[in-house]
């Protein structure tokens, strides 16, 4: 057998055994790495030096930053507040504490950026909320964790920075504006659904809408949405860069939640930073392992393999696109959002550019497809998260979610094969990929 072949072969199965073992994504990225690298008789010394260079990128630097600002506007009394502003806009609709639930992860999505950070934060308020109400146990916690999705899309998403470093030349002010409509779509998508079992179960409406209460709730949260516009706007306009804007953002975010919310204190600021940097590290080694990961995948012609594999099925882009769409949410049941960006991008962006897909379009199919994996099992963070916030067992979650899986679905196909609504802001408000 060739040793190329056999060196695919361990490289491949030992990252899966590990998986299965339940050992640390980064570790079994490394370990399979380290031990295919020996079998190919590589230098290890040539590996450090892949896993420097593959936290030495500028990009990067953005990363933490958006991590902490997310930490900081969760911690400093921004989710009370979206959720007062998202009441007052949607709240008086049949089953309108569903709808407010959807709105809520719609605007601290596009703060936190993060699918578990949604649930957790917004899942502790509004479960016990809808709970008291009437609405029942597995449509709340299931609400929450498929709405919480919306804010991977939303920008600023430190999971589209990721992308943007993998891609290669990609505008990370493009994906953030290709990632609007898509949000947008899910969250409708999913008050329609919403709306449909609210008058089937007659769960309550709430209060009548009151232009007043809208006025007073959104000058109390303008303040932490301004957080995103700084990001967006910094970004799509030029004046900074993804960097520069993220760093902002967190400093914004402290002015925001120490001095005009009053509720972020050196105790809270202490457990900020010390979370921040649990999951930077996380982060940081799984993307050094990844580069180890993905030369070796290139040094032993692996995209190349899947690329004629999949070819080999069929010619058709509409196919190869369906094909696509499955290999990433399969993945994305199996395996962390951020290892599955590092190390699937270089394998399936170049067939995604052979059917004719933009690199920002590919980005944010992808997005959504990790999202997705995300709330179903075996390895569903958000879902874990859900489960305990809402208190129920994963067995009964899974059984009510899969009428939400299957619009989030549809959502996910709509962007797929209509491009337009992924491209039209990027190719209108920043036509030339100077982000």
């Amino acid at each position: 057998m060739d040793s190329n072949i056999i060196a695919v072969l361990i490289l491949v199965g030992s990252f899966v055994v590990m998986l299965i073992g339940r050992f640390p994504i980064a570790f079994a990225i490394g370990i399979s790495s380290v031990i295919t690298a020996m079998y190919l008789h590589i230098p290890l010394m040539q590996l450090a030096q892949l896993m420097v260079k593959g936290v030495n990128v500028f990009t990067l630097m953005a990363v933490p930053f958006f991590i902490i600002a997310g930490e900081i506007m969760g911690a400093g009394g921004i989710s009370p507040r979206l959720i007062k502003l998202s009441d007052a806009l949607v709240g008086w609709m049949r089953g309108g504490l569903a709808m407010v639930n959807i709105v809520a992860s719609l605007f601290f999505g596009g703060i936190s950026g993060s699918s578990t950070a949604d649930t957790a934060s917004l899942g502790t308020i509004l479960i016990p909320m809808m709970r008291t109400a009437g609405y029942d146990d597995e449509f709340s916690t299931n609400i929450t964790m498929t709405s919480s999705v919306e804010g991977l899309l939303i920008p600023p998403s430190h999971n589209m920075v990721m992308y943007a470093m993998v891609a290669g030349s990609v505008s990370v002010g493009r994906l953030f504006l290709g990632g609007f409509v898509p949000g947008f779509l899910l969250a409708f998508a999913l008050m329609i659904y919403s709306y449909v079992l609210a008058v089937k179960r007659n769960y309550p409406k709430g209060s009548p809408f009151n232009l007043k209460y809208v006025w007073q709730t959104t000058k109390e949260a303008v303040w932490g949405l301004i957080t995103v516009l700084i990001v967006v706007v910094g970004v799509v306009t030029g004046v900074f860069t993804a960097t520069e804007s993220a760093a902002l953002a967190v400093w914004w975010a402290m002015i925001v939640s120490a001095v005009i919310y009053r509720e972020l204190t050196f105790r809270k600021m202490w457990h900020v930073i010390e979370r921040s940097l649990g999951t930077l590290a996380i982060v940081m080694i799984l993307i050094s392992t990844s580069q180890v990961f993905g030369w070796l995948l290139t040094y032993l012609k692996m995209p190349e393999m899947v690329a004629s594999g999949i070819l080999g099925i069929s010619h058709n882009k509409y196919v190869i696109m369906l094909i696509l769409n499955v290999l990433m949410l399969l993945l994305g049941t199996i395996m962390d959002m951020s290892a599955i960006i590092l190390v699937a991008t270089p394998i399936l962006l170049p067939i995604a550019l052979q059917c004719g897909m933009d690199p920002v379009h590919f980005g944010v199919v992808m997005i959504l497809n990790l999202g997705i994996g995300l709330i179903t099992p075996p390895v569903g963070g958000t879902l874990f998260v859900g489960s305990a916030v809402g208190g129920v067992p994963i067995e009964k979650l899974i059984k009510t979610l899969v009428p939400f899986l299957g619009v989030m679905v549809i959502v996910l196909l709509l962007i797929t094969y209509f491009p337009q609504l992924v491209m039209f802001l990027p190719d209108h408000i920043m036509p030339m990929a100077n982000g």
